[in-house]
């Protein structure tokens, strides 16, 4: 299975502005819907990819346990539906809805969003913080498909408990692996 490391957007970058498919609610969601938080989690992930399939159950009770503390969610799809069907927006409310997420599951048709993120592969995790500027942003834990290591969310848990206790940003970024994402062809 070919992987992708991720490409390192630099500490303190604000969050890029956003107009998003919200395929669940049939609306657009921008960041100007997003409310007032301690942090933002934004999780760029997909259908297909086996490292996503590997560890998206534990996506809704990891952002439920952390919304309790004060951190917005939100999961992002930018793969080319025309290419890999099963990552079409309707397939994604289908999936959000199958896994109980409780936080949107958007939809990135141009790709601009996950591009202004250099997002390379998924699954891949951006913590921004109240401010929204960039915190961390790489993987979610050690485990991968066929590893054999359980699936915690230690990476990402460690630095959502350091941005609630006002810690600096953790010195420390463990970059994203996982398949690349599918980029549109230009015609």
């Amino acid at each position: 299975m070919p992987t992708t490391q991720s490409e390192p957007l630099a500490i303190g970058t604000p969050l890029p502005l956003f107009r998003l498919q919200d395929p669940t609610r049939g609306v657009d969601y921008t960041s100007a819907d997003l409310p007032e938080a301690g942090g933002l989690l934004v999780m760029v992930i997909c259908n297909h990819c086996p490292y996503v399939v590997h560890l998206r159950s534990a996506l809704a009770p990891f952002a439920e346990r952390y919304a309790t503390r004060g951190i917005v969610s939100l999961a992002v799809s930018a793969n080319d539906p025309e290419a890999y069907p099963e990552d079409a927006p309707p397939r994604l409310a289908a999936v959000a809805q199958e896994l109980g997420f409780g936080f949107p599951y958007l939809y990135d048709e141009t790709q601009a969003f996950a591009r202004a993120l250099q997002a390379a592969c998924t699954p891949e995790f951006y913590l921004f913080d109240g401010d929204r500027h960039l915190y961390y942003r790489g993987r979610f834990d050690g485990s991968t498909p066929g590893n054999g290591k359980p699936v915690t969310g230690e990476d990402l848990m460690g630095a959502i408990e350091s941005l609630l206790q006002g810690a600096p940003p953790p010195t420390r970024q463990h970059p994203a692996i996982g398949c690349s994402i599918k980029w549109r062809t230009e015609d």
